[in-house]
């Protein structure tokens, strides 16, 4: 009889039977004398120690206990359960292969535990955190083949430090070492921790490595502990340089030549083009300022190296400069690999030559991308982008970019009379590795200062409505203080926009037609104006989600200051009916302002929790009486709140269905308030899911009343009463995640809907599950790339 469910099944099915069944007991298919291994636990036995001292204790040293039992959920062992059951596979693929070998585990047995190891490894471990005196005894306990080992650990009393001395020479080396021991780990007091010991040799080994002492190494420190001096369980430390200490080591190295191979290759040095050292005779023609650059072929301008390197002729060597010029030369985006080499060239006095190789990445390349989307709004489209990239295009190292691309977006359900939108363009950017500026710029950062100068142009059609043409140019800097800090400055950020075709259809949208039952809509009118906006932006960026720390964030803050001087210098008052023109188009003149924090707690290597709050507020003025549209701020879709399609939340407790169908999904706004909560957990390797909630909304600084006097969108304007008109919405959400992709599926709902009755608001009382209309109307599938925040 054939099997009644399709292939792909077969692995969910078999899964669900192993985690219903698993409970059935392991151990029948143990062999005769086998005894399945269930872990192990530490008892402390000390009258001594505090109760928050032993937990600690215990728990660090059953963390160093092996091996580790079969992993367990809910008391069960599913994993191993798969091990057993599944057949042995006759080849290394296949469903059998991948149940009993990726997903199940290999019994571990009490045989594989060596218990004498063990019990040295904790008294080890409890003399290394300065219990002198521990002594460890184990037993094993076992009913139905299973068995536990328990270790009994007698500590004794903890050694504490009484005095920590640093032996002192009249070496120049012993100096620096003395001037670093006011910072020392070593603190009298202190429990003896063989772990502080190291790193504080770590500490002394960096202090010297500042300060030219290029060849020493934290094992020419030893600090000895003498217990025998001192009562009442105290031990004294005495710090200092081991007998047999290299020479170099203690010796204090100055820089006497800088030689850099921008086009540096290791075929090269085979065929002996390249040698490291060279002689004075081979460098002498290759001078520049105070290094060296060994570049026959002129392929980079030697400026470039030297305003990369900190190291220069006589400095005494110091590891910060080191490194910095090594993530500076990296920075510069156009080596694929940075290496560096001190070599000795004056023993005497303690002088060596510094050579940086460098192996130079593909100076140009071409790239074709092809992406397919869809989103909330009911439409799904592509992209294709074709981009050149030449990465040495003045020989100085500045990267230029240009790309060519088409897109288009297609209704696939919803409102019958949206429309599909078409988007073709072409955008470059120089980006030149230092600041261009009639100012200098010093910068100690390990990252490059950048002058990027951008030029662009977007010809974008909605099929059936309008056709714009979009032109876009700026002049700015992004340099970094460090990992964390990073500033984004636009001296001067232009686009331009221009209609080149307003339908009629388009028009009766705007100007209305009753008898049709079509409301006017003079907003609409905003996104088919001409419009001239110029001005500063300036982006400043916070993160240290790259640490390993259980409590990380990411703070972005951006300022956006439109016409501002030109509004002040023309005296500009679209209020009262003066607007300034600059070539027949009116100037945007209003000020922006954008924050968005996020916060992550790290729970363990498998569950985290991330949230999200973004404020922002953009305020017309002087020449403007409202922001222009492609500046306002917009809601609702994959990475906003997600219980409402993209664009169709707000403003306020504006319905946006009283719209006609076609203008949907363009809700905008000047004031925007949005909050985000998600719980993250892996389930299996690149499984992830997540329950998430959203809340939200969008609101207007003025009310939008057209030349009757009617409010066209009533409710809009931001009030007292703006918490009432949050939405909030919540769901769960799957993600798989491959490391280079993340696939992200999120199913939500609405809990509370601001354009309802405001006493009617949170909707968990109009949920009809089983009523499809309902369910299509108010689940909302979500499919993106990557995660929302």
């Amino acid at each position: 009889m054939k099997s009644q469910f399709p292939i792909h099944f077969r692995p969910f099915i078999a899964l669900s039977s192993i985690a219903i069944i698993s409970s059935c007991s392991n151990t029948k298919f143990l062999k005769d004398g086998q005894m399945l291994y269930t872990g192990a636990e530490v008892k402390i036995e000390s009258d001594s120690l505090p109760k928050k001292q032993k937990k600690a204790l215990k728990a660090e040293l059953e963390e160093n206990l092996t091996p580790k039992p079969n992993s367990s959920f809910l008391g069960l062992r599913p994993k191993l359960y798969a091990y057993n059951i599944a057949k042995e596979p006759k080849k290394e693929k296949g469903f059998n292969y991948w149940l009993k070998y990726k997903f199940g585990e290999k019994p571990v047995l009490l045989g594989d535990v060596d218990k004498e190891f063990n019990k040295d490894i904790l008294v080890n471990y409890s003399e290394n955190k300065g219990y002198f005196n521990a002594q460890a005894t184990y037993d094993t306990v076992s009913k139905n083949k299973k068995a536990q080992v328990i270790y009994t650990v007698k500590p004794g009393n903890q050694y504490l430090i009484s005095q920590v001395k640093f032996q002192e020479d009249s070496t120049l080396i012993n100096q620096e070492i003395q001037n670093l021991k006011d910072k020392s780990l070593l603190k009298v007091g202190n429990p003896f921790d063989l772990g502080v010991i190291k790193a504080e040799r770590e500490r002394i080994d960096n202090g010297l490595k500042e300060k030219g002492f290029y060849y020493f190494h934290p094992d020419n420190i030893i600090v000895q502990a003498d217990s025998t001096v001192a009562k009442n369980h105290k031990v004294e430390l005495n710090v200092k340089l081991k007998e047999q200490t290299p020479y170099l080591a203690t010796k204090q190295f100055s820089i006497d030549k800088v030689v850099v191979f921008p086009n540096y290759n290791i075929r090269d040095v085979k065929d002996g083009k390249y040698s490291v050292p060279m002689s004075e005779d081979s460098l002498s023609k290759y001078a520049y300022e105070d290094i060296y650059v060994i570049d026959p072929e002129h392929k980079f301008k030697p400026r470039i190296f030297d305003r990369a390197l900190y190291f220069k002729p006589g400095d005494v060597y110091n590891r910060k400069d080191h490194n910095l010029t090594l993530s500076r030369l990296i920075s510069l985006g156009v080596f694929k690999f940075v290496k560096n080499e001190f070599v000795v060239s004056d023993s005497l006095n303690h002088k060596f030559d510094a050579y940086y190789l460098l192996t130079p990445r593909q100076i140009q390349s071409l790239r074709l991308e092809t992406l397919g989307r869809t989103n909330s709004a009911n439409y799904g489209g592509g992209e294709v982008n074709l981009n050149w990239t030449h990465r040495n295009f003045f020989r100085g190292a500045e990267q230029f970019k240009a790309a060519v691309y088409g897109a288009f977006d297609v209704q696939l359900g919803g409102p019958k009379d949206a429309n599909n939108i078409i988007r073709v363009g072409a955008n470059t950017q120089l980006s030149i590795p230092r600041i261009v500026a009639p100012f200098r710029f010093n910068s100690s950062s390990a990252f490059v200062p950048r002058t990027n100068i951008n030029l662009g142009y977007e010809y974008q059609s909605r099929t059936e409505l309008y056709t714009l043409h979009n032109f876009n140019a700026s002049f700015g800097y992004v340099w970094k203080e460090n990992v964390r800090k990073e500033h984004d400055l636009k001296v001067i950020d232009i686009t331009m926009v221009a209609p080149q075709t307003v339908t009629e259809k388009y028009r009766q949208q705007i100007n209305g037609d009753p008898a049709n039952g079509i409301p006017a809509n003079p907003t609409l009118q905003r996104v088919v104006d001409k419009q001239l906006i110029f001005g500063p932006t300036y982006t400043y960026t916070y993160t240290n989600t790259t640490s390993p720390k259980t409590n990380t964030i990411y703070y972005r803050g951006m300022l956006d200051l439109a016409g501002n001087i030109t509004g002040f210098l023309t005296g500009a008052n679209a209020k009262k009916g003066d607007q300034k023109n600059i070539f027949g188009v009116p100037f945007s003149q209003y000020a922006k302002m954008e924050h968005d924090f996020r916060f992550y707690h790290k729970f363990n290597e498998k569950t985290n929790f991330a949230s999200r709050i973004i404020a922002g507020i953009a305020y017309p003025y002087g020449n403007s009486e409202f922001v222009p549209y492609s500046r306002q701020f917009f809601v609702g879709g994959s990475n906003s709140i997600r219980a409402f399609r993209a664009r169709t939340l707000g403003p306020g407790s504006y319905d946006p269905r009283t719209q006609n169908a076609t203008f949907y999904f363009d809700q905008s706004g000047d004031i925007k308030l949005e909050m985000n909560a998600e719980y993250r957990a892996n389930i299996y390797k690149f499984l992830n899911v997540a329950a998430f909630v959203d809340a939200g909304n969008i609101w207007l600084v003025n009310d939008d009343i057209n030349e009757q006097g009617i409010n066209t969108r009533p409710g809009g304007k931001f009030s007292k009463d703006f918490l009432s008109e949050v939405a909030v919405g919540a769901g769960v959400g799957l993600r798989l995640d491959f490391s280079i992709l993340v696939l992200r599926l999120d199913l939500a709902m609405p809990l509370k809907v601001p354009y309802y009755e405001k006493g009617d608001r949170w909707v968990l009382d109009r949920v009809k599950f089983g009523d499809s209309s309902w369910r299509k109307d108010n689940l909302i599938l979500n499919i993106a790339i990557g995660y929302p925040f």
